[in-house]
Formats: C-alpha cells, structure tokens, sequence
C-alpha cells in the first residue's frame, strides 16, 4: 500500500478503465472476485489497525452499502474482530435491504454472521437518519465508509444525503473503502453530498476525478493505494 501524493507520478484511471481491470483480473486470469474483495478489505483493515494502534480495545462502526463495496466492508469487519476490535456493521438501505446483497458481498456477510457478528439495519425509510447514525456511531473511535463504490452516477436521493451528512457530522475519523461515498469518481465532485473523509483507501490505481478536482482532498483526506492481486502495468502488456 503506498501514500497518494499529487506531485508524485501516480497511475490514474477512469471509472471504465478500472471496471475494465476487474473485467481483465476475474475473465482473463481466473481470478474470483471473491479473491479479490478479500485483498481489498484485508488492505483497509490493516491501515485501520495501523492508525488505531495506539487504542485498547478499539471500536469501529462499519456502515455498509447493498452492493461490492459493502462486501469489502465485511471483510474489514472479519479481520478487525479477528484482531480484537469491538466492531458494529450496519446495512444501509431501504427495508429488505438485506435481500439485496448478492454474490461476492452475501459470500462475506454469511461468513461473518456465522462467526456471530450481528449486523444492524439502518432503514432510510423509518425517519430519524442522524438519531440512526449518531447511536450507530457512539463511542466509535473510526467510522468506516463502505456504502457506495466507483460505479455511483447521478444526484443521491434527499435520504441518501441525509445518511452521508449524519456520517460527516460524527466527531470521529472516517475511513472511505475506494472512494468517499457520494463523490463522482471521473470529476470528483459530490453528487449532492459526499463523505468527508479522512483516509481514503483507493484499489488499484488513483482515481481520475481524485487527481483533476482540486477540491477532492476535502473529501478523501490522505489517499493510500493498495492492490488487489493484479496490477494495471500488466493488463496492459498483455
């Protein structure tokens, strides 16, 4: 994992061109996506472990969304629990959220609810977000930003932006899993609202929107880039 700095040669690349990096990684080399959501998770839960070492009995409040970034979610969750932490996981979503999450996410929510871990629902349809959030959150010492990926385009709904704005307003660190949930990853831009982070880690290479907005360092804090088990040099050469 290596420290994003704007005047360093960094690789940059566009939502398509990282989805085609992916593509290239499960189709091409075989590789499950399974595999690769566990490199990214374990790379978060390492940074997490590194900034909180200085913590007895750190606690972590792990808000997840319904697709792949919630699935890295539940992978930090499994090795920060793993390594003593006392961690909350909440799903976020409508009511039945749970019945969204598919694939590679479900893989890892079912094993860590095997291992005993609940999982909370924050509905954004029962009223009170920031009540939700803040009782959520309650003596977190991180709070991490697993809801929306890369793929999101197009405004949040007012809930949605209410559920991020309840999240900025915690008095705690923020971990943002890929990108800070709400920001576009091509322009850098919020999409209404956008978590404010203060470490981003960021899979296989920095994003586009990351590097061409001067105002996305107030959204992702420090950037750390960390691998999934490929690497972008060599879908290229290949």
């Amino acid at each position: 994992m290596e420290k994003y700095l704007p005047n360093k040669k960094n690789i940059v690349m566009t939502r398509e061109e990282v989805r085609a990096i992916d593509s290239w990684a499960i189709n091409t080399l075989g590789i499950p996506g399974v595999v690769l959501m566990e490199n990214a998770g374990h790379s978060c839960a390492e940074l997490i472990k590194e900034k909180l070492a200085d913590i007895t009995r750190p606690k972590v409040c792990i808000f997840c969304g319904t697709g792949n970034n919630g699935g890295d979610g539940y992978v930090i969750a499994r090795h920060l629990l793993n390594s003593g932490f006392a961690v909350t996981v909440v799903v976020c979503g409508s009511p039945g959220a749970g019945k969204k999450i598919k694939g590679d996410a479900k893989i890892n929510l079912d094993i860590l609810e095997r291992m005993g871990q609940a999982v909370e629902l924050l509905s954004l349809d029962d009223g009170d977000i920031p009540g939700r959030v803040e009782s959520f959150a309650a003596g977190a010492d991180m709070l991490v930003d697993s809801i929306f990926g890369t793929g999101l385009s197009g405004q949040l709904s007012d809930k949605y932006k209410q559920l991020i704005e309840s999240i900025n307003s915690q008095d705690c660190p923020i971990l943002a899993v890929d990108i800070p949930s709400g920001l576009d990853c091509d322009t850098g831009e919020p999409l209404g609202a956008a978590v404010r982070a203060t470490y981003t880690v960021t899979f296989v290479a920095v994003k586009k929107g990351f590097a061409s907005s001067s105002g996305a360092a107030d959204y992702t804090g420090e950037v750390f880039v960390a691998s999934i088990g490929v690497e972008p040099g060599r879908a290229t050469s290949n």
